[in-house]
């Protein structure tokens, strides 16, 4: 297992169980290089959210995107806080996460849906993992802006945005990022399983 690990995760993180690589190396770097991403490097990570398991089979997950340097990608960007431009500004893709709050044919609500899209999203991040890219989910963006911007109808919910590009040196960043750039920790297993009755 340790093996499988990268070097700063093996250094940052020991789980209490064993359990598989990919999990633990999954972090939420800041530090991008800049480079851009073919579609042979990015649709394989919306491929690994497609097989996400849905409620009803709904599947109401919905991913839009802007390359940087594309027409859209001052949209993008622009929805983003300052603190987030400041890292943020070296990613090739910016993804924002739709989850759409009824059924396809309108009939009923989708109690599921932010769940759901959770787990489809969390596909995306393991793959880009795998593949050795950055994939940060950040909820630091202007919602109301980007529903109008993007004309996002209301039966979509945002969800976060996920800001993807390949790994580049922390020594690019800023010192304010460059401090948090590890990977962080968790809580105790025990503070968050609880066996049988709430209290």
């Amino acid at each position: 297992m340790k093996d499988a690990l990268s070097d700063e995760v093996r250094e940052n993180r020991k789980p209490g169980y064993e359990i598989h690589p990919i999990i633990l190396n999954r972090w939420s770097s800041r530090a991008l290089s800049g480079e851009e991403m073919t579609d042979d490097d990015l649709m394989p990570l919306f491929e690994a959210a497609r097989w996400a398991p849905s409620s009803s089979n709904n599947q109401e997950w919905l991913f839009l995107y802007a390359k940087n340097n594309s027409g859209e990608w001052p949209i993008y960007f622009g929805l983003l806080s300052e603190g987030n431009q400041r890292w943020a500004k070296r990613a090739a893709v910016l993804v924002i996460v739709l989850s759409r709050k009824i059924s396809d044919n309108g009939e009923k609500p989708i109690r599921t849906h932010s769940f759901d899209t959770g787990l489809a999203s969390e596909n995306l991040l393991l793959e880009g993992t795998r593949r050795g890219f950055i994939a940060h989910p950040i909820g630091g963006f202007d919602r109301d802006r980007a529903m109008s911007e993007l004309n996002i109808p209301d039966v979509y919910n945002i969800e976060c945005m996920i800001v993807i590009g390949k790994k580049g040196s922390k020594d690019m960043l800023e010192e304010k990022d460059r401090v948090r750039e590890i990977p962080s920790q968790r809580k105790p297993l025990n503070d968050m399983i609880r066996k049988g009755m709430f209290g």
